[in-house]
């Protein structure tokens, strides 16, 4: 298995979340600090890279999208930029693609895709969170058009934060189910991802790992 650390030398994907907050000082600090994670991960081989900053502005998360581009695309091959739920942001600043949570009355797939085309864009790489079977399955049945690239499952294991469990896991025997499900969609796991469960969840069917904490 590749560490977070290492050149990706198997098919395996691996998919980064930003979450600045984790890192200390005021926000300059803070930001300087995710762009030096990001070129880490891009040296490292990385797949793709969600920037979830959702509480940042329109201005500034434009800002700091171009930041990260400059950085990404400075390697080759670049790793993918997704913009968690801006698909304004997104195409204004040329990225790669949006991420999609599963709350109900979101933009779909479909609309990202002719968003794109119409400001003569590559076409997007979607990713999309989902967390029960039935999500998956619902998915699945789209439209070829409407299905998302990616599948970001989870939590697959238990959530712990501070000594506090946020998250309980679904388990890996759901993990298999929703790969199964999704099919041809990869899924990537995600939820309490560690180097030691990785190997379980591609035994599972998963592509790959999707995680913030593994990739610090």
């Amino acid at each position: 298995m590749s560490t977070p650390g290492s050149a990706n030398t198997n098919p395996m994907l691996r998919y980064a979340i930003t979450d600045r907050a984790r890192f200390k000082g005021d926000e300059p600090a803070r930001q300087s600090a995710l762009l030096a994670q990001a070129e880490r991960l891009a040296a490292a081989g990385i797949d793709f890279l969600q920037l979830r900053e959702t509480d940042l502005p329109a201005d500034q998360l434009a800002s700091l999208t171009r930041r990260l581009l400059a950085i990404l695309r400075a390697h080759h091959p670049a790793p993918k930029l997704l913009i968690n739920s801006r698909a304004d942001v997104a195409i204004a600043t040329c990225a790669d693609g949006v991420h999609l949570t599963s709350d109900p009355g979101q933009i779909t797939p479909a609309q990202i895709r002719s968003l794109y085309a119409a400001a003569s864009l590559p076409e997007p790489v979607v990713s999309l969170s989902s967390h029960t079977l039935d999500e998956v399955a619902r998915v699945a049945a789209s439209a070829p058009n409407d299905r998302p690239t990616l599948i970001l499952f989870g939590p697959v294991f238990e959530k712990v934060v501070d000594e506090k469990l946020i998250a309980s896991g679904t388990g890996l025997d759901l993990l298999r189910a929703a790969c199964l499900a999704a099919s041809p969609i990869p899924v990537l796991a995600l939820g309490g991802i560690t180097a030691e469960n990785t190997d379980a969840t591609l035994i599972a069917g998963a592509a790959g790992i999707a995680a913030i904490r593994l990739f610090l």
